[in-house]
């Protein structure tokens, strides 16, 4: 068959299943299949049996809703690209929002910082972190043994393994130490709304990593309740949040000896990035 008439069928298959923007999709996955970069696409007349039939397996994986960056295996976050597995998120970016937030906060990038991720998963956002402070170094925890391994998968593969060091542990309960920076996007999906996510995520990515409690707030609870041992006292912690939890996030850090120094947009307008600080200094 041709490509043009491969490309149709499976874009119309793709449709068919709910994808959004599924002949864009048809054609990413296309040239993943084929190996073949998505400038090439254009003088691709046909292809050979081993890639046609690579990409009716991933049409067919895709229309199940399997996300593309499953299908694929990766996904790029902030300059960096990651492998991504059924353990960990993927990388979105709208977490690309706490990389902005705390450049802003932390300008001098050749200060020897000591940087944390709770709730690593993929690594990615420790690694982005590690990537824009040459001479910083960090820990990374997540409680799934799987995500912890992907993420020095990550940090090997972006040339970080050296700085990075990660550990299964149930948030800060085996680190000791003070840190200069703390990252994390903790799960915050009320668990009465997780049957409402998309059929990507609801059906693919790890619930442990989604669903945040009856009121989606149990993860900072547990989280900012500990940083007061954790945090360095001219430190900060960037934390993700929910649509519509910043006020929330704000009052139960203020329960622990916590202020909100500053809070961060992301591209659609949703407050994203929590800034906080252990009160004035």
């Amino acid at each position: 068959m041709r490509v043009r008439d491969i490309l149709a069928r499976a874009t119309l298959r793709l449709t068919q299943a709910g994808v959004e923007d599924a002949r864009a999709e048809a054609r990413r996955l296309l040239c993943w299949a084929a190996g073949i970069d998505l400038t090439a696409i254009v003088t691709l007349l046909r292809l050979d049996d081993t890639a046609q039939a690579r990409f009716e397996d991933v049409i067919a994986r895709r229309a199940r809703r399997e996300p593309y960056a499953y299908i694929t295996g990766s996904r790029g976050f902030w300059t960096q690209d990651f492998l991504t597995n059924e353990y960990t998120l993927i990388p979105r970016a709208d977490s690309e929002t706490l990389i902005e937030a705390l450049r802003h906060h932390k300008p001098q990038r050749d200060r020897p910082y000591r940087i944390l991720d709770l709730g690593t998963g993929t690594g990615c956002l420790l690694l982005a972190a590690l990537s824009h402070y040459p001479n910083a170094r960090g820990v990374g925890v997540d409680i799934v043994p799987e995500a912890t391994q992907l993420a020095r998968e990550n940090a090997k593969l972006n040339q970080l393994e050296r700085r990075a060091r990660f550990v299964t542990s149930h948030w800060g309960d085996a680190l000791t130490g003070r840190y200069d920076i703390i990252l994390s996007n903790p799960p915050y999906i009320r668990t009465g709304d997780l049957a409402e996510l998309m059929p990507e995520v609801r059906y693919y990515e790890p619930a442990s990593a989604l669903d945040g409690g009856a009121s989606g707030l149990d993860a900072y609870a547990a989280i900012l309740s500990d940083l007061p041992r954790l945090m360095r006292r001219d430190g900060i912690a960037v934390l993700e949040l929910g649509k519509g939890q910043d006020q929330e996030v704000r009052h139960l850090a203020a329960e622990n000896g916590l202020e909100m120094r500053a809070c961060y947009n992301d591209l659609n307008g949703i407050a994203r990035a929590m800034i906080l600080g252990l009160g004035a200094y």
